[in-house]
């Protein structure tokens, strides 16, 4: 069984990448840097398996129905859609195995970003087996909460639970959106449980924050400090052995394992895949005799129930008429009045927060999405309190730093007035 090279892809703005290979026999793995040619030839007859930048890469675990295949796969947008805010057309979702409490993990990526990945590494004559978000290999420990300082990146993963990361810069902000302290700015209703935590990071990055880090820690219950001496691709490493992290090549990103091995080799298999295939397609000819006879059935229940629901309307099109009648009565519960309710809100809340400013903004389905800038995280903390105060709710999605300022994806909704950070 050939060795394997985990390879680290550049973060946004580098052109190196880091890589260790790691053998089979358990010899230490040799860590190198460097461009992805580079990489390449190290790479030999090694299973690839590649590591992307986790700031373009989006981990949930939203409520799916039971099943599988295309029809899991067309309802993971609608499940993600509140937490999105490009159009779903231009991005892949990526599905994992279902666990066994029912969750199934899901990563998001843009499909540009996706495919100018893959384009660089077939560049470079690698060809993955698989592509992970790389905070996918974050270890769970079931006692403390991990987390990862680089740069200005902080990677968090709770016992039990997906990582994420956040870059916010200082380190003091981001713990704070993270979670993982409390927000001495905002007034908590309920005092939060400090978390016993482990802060995994270079002797570069450490010495970097340790004087900003040291004031906070009374604000956890536990906190360790374990310096990764050899960067941290070593450390993420030691997690790939039976990891269940989401493989991001999927559908038409999905990759061939050989290529280029003679056909003959799968002859025998082929054969057999064949007679398969001729008896699969005799048991579904089957299926759709009995499925024919179903919806005759199915038709005669829908044309009662029909008559019933909407009498004196002729049945066309059952479905789409029932359907139609529905968005009639939800327009009559929810009109334009709760729109301009929340652009009050928002536009009082602006007024009152200085040097905050609304750059783009989109309304549906009782929520108004806005594209903020603010000069800091307080700042638009500020904000969100003041349009909570309002009788709406507002929770701010994401934040990235950018120049003197942030910018934010904060969305207000019309109903509740509890305002929130998401992690």
């Amino acid at each position: 069984m050939p060795n394997t090279l985990l390879l680290r892809l550049p973060a946004p703005g580098s052109t190196d990448a880091d890589w260790i290979t790691l053998a089979d026999g358990g010899a230490a793995p040799l860590h190198q840097r460097g461009p992805l040619a580079l990489a390449a030839a190290a790479a030999g007859g090694a299973r690839v398996v590649v590591l992307a930048p986790a700031t373009q890469i989006l981990l949930a675990e939203p409520e799916l129905p039971p099943g599988g295949g295309a029809k899991l796969a067309r309802a993971v947008p609608f499940a993600l859609e509140e937490q999105l805010t490009e159009d779903v057309d231009t991005l892949v979702f990526a599905i994992g195995r279902r666990r066994a409490n029912g969750a199934t993990p899901v990563a998001v990526v843009a499909r540009a970003t996706l495919a100018a990945w893959v384009a660089a590494l077939d560049a470079a004559g690698i060809e993955p087996a698989a592509m992970y978000p790389e905070v996918a290999l974050l270890p769970d420990n079931p006692g403390q909460t991990v987390l990862w300082l680089e740069e200005s990146r902080l990677a968090v993963r709770r016992p039990g639970a997906l990582p994420f990361q956040v870059e916010v810069e200082p380190v003091t902000e981001a713990l704070v959106v993270a979670g993982v302290i409390a927000d001495p700015h905002a007034a908590a209703e309920e005092p939060k449980v400090m978390e016993s935590a482990v802060l995994y990071a270079t002797r570069e990055d450490w010495n970097r924050v340790q004087d900003e880090f040291e004031p906070l820690l009374e604000r956890f219950a536990t906190i360790k400090v374990q310096l990764l001496p050899d960067g941290p691709l070593p450390w993420l490493a030691r997690s790939l052995p039976g990891s269940e992290a989401v493989n991001l090549l999927q559908g038409e990103f999905a990759r061939t394992a050989e290529r280029g091995v003679p056909w003959r080799r799968w002859r025998v298999p082929l054969v057999l895949g064949g007679a398969l295939l001729v008896t699969h397609v005799a048991a579904e000819a089957l299926q759709i005799r009995q499925a024919q006879r179903d919806s005759a059935r199915l038709d005669a229940q829908i044309a009662q129930v029909f008559a019933q629901a909407m009498p004196g309307e002729k049945p066309s099109e059952p479905r789409r008429q029932m359907q139609s009648r529905l968005d009639r009565i939800r327009r009559a519960n929810s009109g334009p009045h709760q729109f301009l309710r929340a652009l009050q809100a928002v536009g009082a809340a602006t007024a009152a927060t200085p040097h905050t400013s609304v750059q783009g903004l989109a309304y549906r389905e009782q929520a108004l999405d806005l594209k903020m800038s603010a000069p800091n995280l307080v700042a638009l903390s500020q904000f969100t309190q003041a349009v909570a105060q309002r009788g709406l709710s507002a929770e701010i999605q994401s934040s990235t730093p950018v120049g003197d300022g942030i910018e934010a994806h904060v969305q207000v909704r019309t109903g509740g007035s509890a305002a929130a950070v998401r992690r």
